[in-house]
């Protein structure tokens, strides 16, 4: 697993080196794990779209201020848990959202996690269980319990698993911020090219190849 060092660094980077990792959650119910295919960087007080914007610090926020390495995780909708990793130092509330995974261990807990939707799906489309930040937390089981978890521990936590090659590594906009005025449309979405595990979006966020650095 990855240790603190490697959090330590601004949500973009994080979010691009993030994409080929495998996320690993140890419940009481078993070991499921994903690799990391999509991503979404969110850069602290100065970022319309991020909790964290003009350095708003709450009950739900303060994680955010803390060490990476922890887990933001919040309830959207009322339904639905986002599972966030926390990036960057200790006073610059940056995170990053895991918006998708390709399962890889533990795809019949997920199933069973998803017992509603397993009704809908074949057994050969396990691509789909984790392809969104909602599907993603189920499949997982992971909910507010893991809020602030450290994942430099042993029962939530980030390994290394796949090396992706640059080229297959593109960015868009983020999902559904367009509240962030200019920031609605900086290309702080990472995925993973034609990996069909990456959530189904609107046409209008095809993405583009990466070149460089935050706001590339």
């Amino acid at each position: 697993m990855y240790t603190r060092p490697f959090y330590l660094q601004d949500s973009c980077a994080l979010a691009e080196q993030l994409l080929g990792k495998l996320l690993v959650h140890r419940a009481k119910e078993g070991l499921t794990a994903g690799m990391i295919v999509e991503a979404e960087a969110y850069a602290g007080p100065e970022d319309k779209g991020a909790h964290s914007y003009g350095g708003r610090r709450s009950e739900r926020t303060e994680v955010m201020f803390g060490e990476g390495g922890h887990a933001y995780v919040y309830l959207i909708y009322g339904m639905y848990h986002c599972f966030n990793v926390v990036a960057g130092p200790v006073g610059k509330p940056e995170a990053v959202l895991i918006r998708a995974l390709e399962p890889v261990d533990g795809v019949e807990l997920m199933l069973r996690r998803q017992e509603e939707r397993r009704k809908k799906l074949s057994e050969s489309r396990t691509d789909t269980l984790c392809s969104g930040p909602g599907k993603l937390c189920v499949s997982m089981g992971i909910t507010k319990a893991d809020y602030g978890r450290d994942l430099c521990g042993d029962v939530l936590y980030i390994e290394d698993y796949k090396t992706i090659d640059r080229s297959r590594i593109y960015v868009s906009p983020r999902i559904n911020i367009d509240y962030a005025e200019e920031y609605r449309d900086v290309l702080w979405r990472y995925y993973i090219k034609d990996n069909p595990s990456v959530s189904k979006v609107p046409k209008r966020y095809r993405g583009l190849p990466l070149r460089g650095g935050r706001g590339s």
